[in-house]
């Protein structure tokens, strides 16, 4: 039997992470959450950096109780990070709609004693309801960070091969505006081309809070996404394959 998930040492703490976590990019170079932990020890660092940082300005600015939403979460590394830096004065919640994956996100949340952090297993978009799609073998190798619970036009290859014709799980399907936060700091948006449909669940959300956003836009239209978070009063910045935007 492969053995998938192991627990590793990172720069981050103790993580569980799926080893078999990579796909080859055109340069036949690893890509991946796993790969980068497994071979660099850590995920993202000026990433992760870049979003503790707003939180702490989200801190001095509208005081203690900030609330950070990680959408589409994979296995906690951002979680991880904001929980630890919050402690006494913020919380997190983790949101992922793989099943294995969301196993791992809860026991990195539960090894690293991040009790101002819960875990939700649920897939995001601009309505409530159920989704239905095949499931990766995490036995084999694959980028599943950039598994599309969707089918579209250019979809991603991970590494193995997914027939979307033939769904093997279904999950709950939640928008952040059903979630009914009374305070929302940060949202962290990478939900693999759902982008746009994540933000439209999250109008009243956002109006009403004011959110510091981060969300990735590689699988989505991101003039589309520029636009309507401008047209909601945001400034809105090119950071990587993500835009920030800042009410």
């Amino acid at each position: 039997m492969t053995t998938a998930f192991v627990l590793a040492s990172s720069d981050h703490g103790p993580l569980i992470v799926n080893r078999l976590d990579y796909n080859h990019n055109f340069n036949g170079d690893f890509y991946g959450v796993g790969a980068q932990i497994m071979e660099g020890g850590c995920y993202d660092p000026r990433e992760v950096e870049t979003l503790k940082n707003l939180l702490l300005c989200r801190r001095q600015h509208f005081g203690d109780g900030v609330v950070a939403l990680d959408a589409g979460a994979n296995i906690g590394v951002h979680s991880v990070e904001w929980s630890r830096l919050m402690r006494g004065w913020g919380s997190v919640i983790a949101i992922e709609a793989q099943e294995r994956i969301f196993y791992a996100l809860a026991g990195n949340l539960v090894l690293q004693n991040c009790f101002n952090a819960r875990a939700l297993h649920a897939a995001i978009s601009d309505s409530v309801g159920e989704l239905s799609f095949p499931e990766p073998d995490y036995s084999k190798s694959g980028s599943f960070g950039s598994f599309e619970l969707r089918p579209r036009v250019g979809s991603e290859f991970i590494g193995q091969p997914v027939d979307y014709a033939k769904p093997t799980i279904t999950v709950r399907q939640i928008s952040l505006d059903s979630l009914e936060l009374p305070r929302v700091d940060l949202i962290k948006m990478d939900i693999e081309g759902m982008e746009a449909e994540g933000l439209d669940g999250a109008k009243e959300t956002i109006e009403r809070c004011k959110p510091i956003l981060y969300v990735e836009t590689i699988k989505s239209d991101k003039a589309a996404i520029k636009a309507a978070l401008q047209g909601a009063g945001y400034v809105v910045l090119p950071h990587g394959m993500n835009v920030m935007a800042l009410h």
